[in-house]
């Protein structure tokens, strides 16, 4: 893909945020939400792809707009497209932080076709290539990559979803002795951070969504680091589901080159509310700032975009709150 699409790509995140940024703290997850599918959707009829939607809002019959088969652009390069336009929905709606829009682009076939249901993760960054291993237990893992950070355990930390289902792996990494940092929703930014020396974040370990999954690993595709991914079923539907999206072997341990083939790929994320590695919207009269990161993985380049969009110069294609 043309290095220019990845400005055109942070244009798209930038109008989601600045759409359902308005909602923040307004106790409304489901407009915030629609907010940002309307402005994505609209935002992409502007770039020169022929897009098609793999990671989206839903199956065509649960969602209007970026459902999964839809064909987005006006022409040009024929890709795959994962996206969230808001990923972190009650974040917005208590006003907390952590909450993005992001997407991920790459050619046809290299982004795994991931169903809406859980999946077991755990993410590092470059130093912990190849270090990392699902199938062993926490403290062997915390032990591998403190080992290849050059630190103590007690010098790790890790984030993990604050649910009843972590229970265990939050003891054991306790008893580690590592630091942990419990979040309440959206794991997407925290892998990320894991991912990027500085962010004081070293590990991503636990279940969430399986398509924020793939979304996260083009990201972390992009940072040179590691992650693996296995599918946590709740159901037998569950399971059905997976084997019509091709994936057979539920057990299957997905490695950071099967989430995301390729090097091909682009990441962009604005932040919608504030973060620890972005700043959230923030609006003065007639318009608003947004900071933005964008990676491509065949280049190994980071930008960081701080933007001012003044409404009376163009449209945002936003809708009043």
């Amino acid at each position: 893909m043309e290095r220019e699409l990845a400005l055109e790509f942070v244009r798209v995140t930038e109008a989601a945020a600045v759409a359902c940024g308005r909602w923040m703290g307004r106790g409304d997850k489901i407009a915030a939400d629609q907010a940002a599918v309307d402005a994505m959707r609209a935002a992409f009829d502007t770039v020169s792809i022929s897009g098609r939607v793999v990671i989206g809002e839903g199956e065509m019959d649960e969602a209007p707009m970026l459902y999964i088969g839809e064909e987005v652009g006006h022409g040009g390069p024929e890709v795959d497209i994962a996206v969230d336009p808001l990923e972190g929905t009650n974040l917005v709606a208590k006003g907390l932080p952590g909450s993005i829009a992001v997407l991920a682009i790459a050619p046809c076939g290299c982004l795994l076709h991931a169903p809406d249901m859980y999946m077991d993760k755990i993410a590092v960054g470059p130093m912990a290539r190849g270090k990392i291993d699902i199938n062993a237990p926490v403290t062997e893992n915390l032990k591998a990559v403190a080992a290849a950070l050059q630190r103590k355990v007690e010098d790790v930390t890790v984030v993990i979803l604050d649910r009843p289902r972590h229970a265990a792996i939050i003891k054991e990494a306790r008893d580690a002795g590592a630091r942990i940092k419990l979040i309440s929703d959206g794991d997407v930014s925290p892998a990320i951070n894991a991912a990027i020396e500085g962010t004081g974040v070293h590990m991503l370990l636990g279940i969430g969504g399986a398509p924020e999954g793939v979304l996260a690993a083009a990201a972390i595709k992009c940072l040179g680091g590691d992650m693996q991914g296995r599918l946590w079923p709740e159901s037998d539907a569950d399971i059905e589901r997976a084997r019509t999206m091709g994936i057979t072997d539920i057990n299957k341990v997905f490695t950071l080159d099967e989430l995301v083939k390729g090097d091909d790929v682009i990441f962009a994320a604005t932040a919608i509310t504030q973060g620890d590695l972005l700043n959230g919207v923030r609006y003065f009269g007639g318009g608003a700032r947004t900071h933005s990161i964008v990676m491509r993985a065949s280049t190994g380049t980071i930008r960081f975009v701080d933007a001012i969009h003044k409404f009376e110069k163009k449209p945002m294609l936003i809708k009043r709150a």
